[in-house]
């Protein structure tokens, strides 16, 4: 990983993760993950946050040679998941006089994951309080449920950096070679998505501070054209839709379902659709297909009748949706049974318990196998879809 400059005074100490397989072992992350920590030195040094303890000796390290002989005032602990805290035992077992800086409920949930007596060590700030380092000024900046209940971010007001805890991060390691929307997004809606209502609250809270810098704990420092982050996570928690297009998202068992779902996307496309993706839930990454259901502004889901019921690749997608606060779509449907499918009820009462759906009538059913009569059912979908 080449180096990463944010200020003299301000050093990246954050470490890349290439071993792990999956984040929270369940997401697919194919360039790994960073950690991201910073320290900052001034009359008083304070380090920003911990690693995850798969990396705690290469952290430390890096941590040792920026200090440079000299010893760390405070510990801000921003969030408690184990990928942020994991290290915190052992860079308080390495300067016993460091004191920690954090809320509330972070102390509270302190011993939950660690043994250690931090009552005489623990600076305890709210809303809007302020630490001074000498020329550097931390402010802190409650962000609960974004996406744990104790996270806050910190602003630093003389450099104009905020610290943005998971906010703003994205799974690939730093040097990965990708486009940032795309893993961003991928990690947003996996992670954050249920909580767009307090996303949207620290992003109004952001808005009164002058932020040229934003350094999340996960994936690049974030330097150039801050309105385009900031813009994409305004639609993101807004749960509005940020690409006017199809989403198809199909359940197969033996490939006929499979011909249907890729049949009507060369409908919707003739029909003028401005974009359609379509989707083999079985093969594709879950958490890519959530994506790309939270970015298009319209979606079809297309399934075989499996035991009464839907296919459990479609049953998990849907799941995953209500489990995220999946809303403001248009939906259409499509079923497969070769007997009693039942297919298209079952998830139009899925999509019902979710907000503001508008659900098409037109409905399509194969029997089997698609025949030349089901192509006039997909014409009369993708029409009222479209519409």
């Amino acid at each position: 990983m080449s180096n990463v400059t944010i200020s003299d005074a301000i050093r990246y100490i954050g470490v890349d993760d290439k071993d792990i397989d999956l984040f929270e072992s369940q997401y697919i992350v194919p360039n790994g993950v960073s950690y991201n920590s910073y320290v900052i030195l001034d009359e008083k040094i304070v380090v920003m946050d911990t690693v995850d303890a798969r990396k705690t000796d290469e952290w430390l390290e890096k941590l040792e040679r920026e200090l440079d002989g000299k010893t760390p005032d405070y510990l801000v602990i921003s969030h408690l998941e184990p990928d942020h805290s994991g290290s915190i035992q052992a860079i308080a077992e390495k300067y016993p006089q460091m004191q920690f800086v954090s809320n509330a409920k972070v102390f509270a949930m302190l011993p939950q994951f660690f043994e250690m007596d931090v009552t005489d060590k623990k600076v305890v700030v709210a809303e809007g309080d302020t630490l001074s380092l000498g020329a550097h000024t931390l402010t802190f900046v409650m962000a609960p449920m974004v996406h744990w209940p104790e996270v806050m971010v910190s602003y630093e007001s003389t450099e104009k950096v905020l610290f943005s805890a998971d906010a703003f991060g994205k799974f690939g390691a730093l040097d990965a070679d990708e486009d940032w929307a795309c893993e961003a997004r991928r990690y947003y809606f996996n992670i954050v998505g249920k909580y767009g209502a307090q996303a949207a609250a620290l992003l109004k809270k952001a808005a009164g501070l002058d932020i040229q810098k934003i350094c999340p704990l996960h994936g690049p420092i974030l330097q150039e054209n801050l309105a385009y982050y900031i813009g994409k996570y305004q639609v993101w928690s807004s749960y509005e839709a940020e690409d006017d297009g199809v989403f198809v998202a199909y359940a197969s068992i033996h490939g006929n379902t499979a011909k249907a779902a890729k049949k009507l996307g060369e409908v919707l496309e003739a029909k003028g659709a401005k974009k359609v993706v379509v989707s083999d839930l079985s093969r594709e990454d879950m958490a890519e297909a959530i994506e790309d259901a939270f970015r298009y502004d319209k979606i079809v889901v297309a399934c075989a009748t499996y035991d009464g019921g839907l296919f459990p690749v479609m049953q998990d997608f849907l799941y995953h949706l209500g489990h995220k606060n999946f809303q403001n779509k248009k939906v259409a449907f499509v079923q497969n049974g070769s007997w009693a499918p039942v297919a298209n009820r079952k998830m139009r009462e899925a999509f019902e318990k979710m907000k503001n759906m508008t659900l098409c009538d037109n409905m399509v059913t194969i029997k089997s196998t698609m025949k030349e009569a089901d192509v006039a059912q997909m014409e009369a979908l993708a029409d009222e879809l479209l519409a």
